[in-house]
């Protein structure tokens, strides 16, 4: 069994107010709109990127489409 944490009531030194840097909820809940595509990509790739999402636990259209919009973001004008 875990010790209990014993709570006391003494001063607590100096202390430093830390601005808010979390996102909000309305932040979080956001999602980029998406376009369904059909692509044909080589067997070689989508072994590749099914093979990092498991490790990654994350699916693999998802590592493909940052890819793309990394991509895209870098070469934009």
């Amino acid at each position: 069994m875990k010790k209990k944490i014993k709570y006391s009531d003494e001063p607590m030194g100096k202390t430093k107010v830390v601005k808010d840097f979390l996102p909000s909820p309305d932040e979080l809940a956001f999602r980029e709109e998406t376009v369904k595509v059909t692509l044909q990509l080589s067997r070689a790739s989508v072994e590749y990127f099914k093979q990092e999402a498991e490790r990654h636990h994350t699916p693999y259209q998802r590592m493909i489409r940052r890819l793309l919009d990394e991509y895209t973001a870098h070469h934009a004008h």
